[in-house]
């Protein structure tokens, strides 16, 4: 998958000077203003979720090393795409937490080429041992009546240095539009002895579907029909095939959210859950890439979901996200119904290990501080508020959380000189969602969520929250089972955090904040 088409590296801290919370023990309600002393907000490189200086991640397409580590191979984006775009370039990675950058390593190609433009692929390994990365070719000429998108096949002994085949190159079957044929999936399967090629394509009655090809040596590829037929998107995009504890699984991206499906074995059939979707959800058509075109990667007995945030729209904070942006990647649980969920790397937890001092103060309504627990009771009209001080530019929060089943609360991000309103990341149980789009505690109940995930709030909880924040990007996780992204500016800068609740009565209890 691609599109046409910031942010620069900051400078890293080098002290854990920035401490989220200060002072030495909780502050009764009511307490001075001056126990939150203020830190100085310095932004520090992106180590969890990196981006390319002067460019952005777009679509992943993870592969394992024989050693173990993780390369991320994607599509890079700018803001300047010229006539050609989209080439694809490499990080990799042994925790999820340090990153090296090894650059381009394949360029688009001439206008004349079937691939002026980059799409998504995947890595393998063959059977001898050398490696191979199959690709989207796009070129909006159409390559002479052929079509616009096509596979495409490259070989490395390496993987630093690419070659093309380009006698390999091969379109979209009859019955399948010639325009939409991307995002090739190729990994070869034992029992079969033939390798297997999963692609997005678009048959012209089932509408998308996720077609299969197989293959004995990844030249001569033999179509086998729709693999995945839902009959429910326009496309399928960056399909992807796992196994976790004999359930099999699907993974495609459409309507900027990654979804999935579950099948008993790898031939399927393979049915989506009612609720399919692991991370947000863009509620503004074309514009809402929350965490789009997932992949996956099996490491170390772990799988991850490997994709990316996009960056902000028209507007700071708005719940809005463009394609591209930066890496994310969520581990994966697989769940006792043969569900899936998602939780924070189990790496990240080797990074933050600093503690620091919990302190809050009453800010607005009711509130009590005890120990590292904060409840707040509101109005049915008015909102309660805690402050906990400046937000460090990098940290993970955790703690649990009660809330009524129809009641509004969460996390509050603001409190500047000329403006006191505090922006809230909602755990709307009301609505049944997790939203974040820039909205005023006080506005909340007059306008509509942006960028959501979808979570059932109906047993009061208490649920367990892992914030991880690092500059502006913030990811919430509840219970390992669902995720949200999102880019909340009003967070850093020295802003505040706190906790609050709208119209209810809800209780943050167990709060631990920890540095790197």
């Amino acid at each position: 998958m691609m599109k046409k088409g910031k942010k620069s590296l900051v400078v890293s801290i080098c002290s854990s000077l920035f401490l989220l919370f200060c002072g030495d023990s909780a502050i009764a309600s009511g307490a001075a203003a001056e126990s939150l002393q203020d830190q100085v907000y310095v932004p520090v490189e992106y180590h969890l979720y990196p981006a390319p200086e002067g460019g952005y991640v777009g679509d992943t397409m993870p592969f394992v090393t024989e050693d173990g580590r993780l390369e991320l191979y994607y599509l890079y984006d700018t803001d300047h795409n010229g006539q050609g775009y989209h080439p694809v370039y490499k990080y990799s990675t042994a925790d999820f937490i340090e990153y090296e950058d090894h650059g381009k390593v394949l360029d688009f190609g001439l206008m004349s080429d079937p691939d002026p433009a980059i799409g998504t692929g995947s890595v393998i390994m063959d059977q001898e041992g050398l490696y191979h990365l199959f690709y989207t070719g796009h070129n909006d000429t159409g390559n002479g009546g052929k079509g616009k998108e096509c596979v495409m096949h490259a070989v490395s002994t390496d993987r630093e240095t690419w070659t093309k085949q380009p006698e390999d190159t091969f379109y979209a079957p009859e019955e399948y539009s010639k325009d939409d044929f991307r995002d090739p999936e190729v990994f070869w399967v034992e029992n079969e002895q033939c390798y297997w090629l999963l692609i997005a394509a678009r048959h012209d009655d089932l509408g998308g579907v996720v077609a299969k090809y197989t293959s004995p040596d990844l030249k001569d590829w033999t179509f086998c029909g729709p693999f995945y037929a839902p009959e429910t998107h326009y496309m399928l995009e960056c399909p992807d095939l796992f196994c976790m504890e004999d359930t099999w699984y699907l993974t495609y991206s459409w309507d900027c959210v990654t979804y999935y499906a579950i099948g008993e074995s790898m031939d399927g059939p393979f049915t989506a859950p009612e609720d399919n979707i692991l991370d947000g959800k863009g509620l503004v058509e074309g514009n809402g890439f929350v965490f789009y075109a997932a992949k996956t990667a099996q490491m170390n007995g772990n799988t991850y979901l490997c994709g990316w945030h996009g960056r902000c729209g028209t507007a700071s904070d708005s719940g809005i996200y463009q394609w591209a942006g930066n890496m994310v990647n969520h581990q994966l649980v697989r769940r006792e119904d043969g569900s899936l969920g998602v939780k924070a790397p189990e790496s990240f937890d080797s990074y933050f290990t600093e503690t620091a001092p919990f302190a809050a103060e009453e800010k607005q309504g009711n509130v009590s501080v005890e120990e590292s627990s904060i409840k707040l009771s509101a109005e049915e009209d008015g909102y309660a508020l805690a402050d906990m001080g400046v937000r460090a530019p990098e940290m993970v929060l955790e703690c649990d959380v009660t809330l009524e089943p129809d009641g509004c609360a969460g996390f509050a991000f603001g409190e500047e000189e000329e403006d006191e309103s505090r922006a809230a990341l909602c755990l709307d149980a009301a609505r049944g969602q997790i939203h974040y789009e820039g909205y005023a505690i006080n506005r909340l109940s007059r306008f509509d969520p942006q960028a959501v995930t979808s979570f059932d709030f109906s047993s009061g909880g208490p649920w367990h929250l892992k914030l991880v924040c690092e500059n502006e990007i913030a990811v919430l996780y509840i219970n390992d089972q669902k995720a949200l992204c999102s880019r909340i500016t009003r967070s850093t800068g020295g802003a505040h955090m706190g906790v609050f609740a709208l119209g209810c009565e809800a209780e943050f209890d167990q709060i631990s904040v920890k540095l790197p």
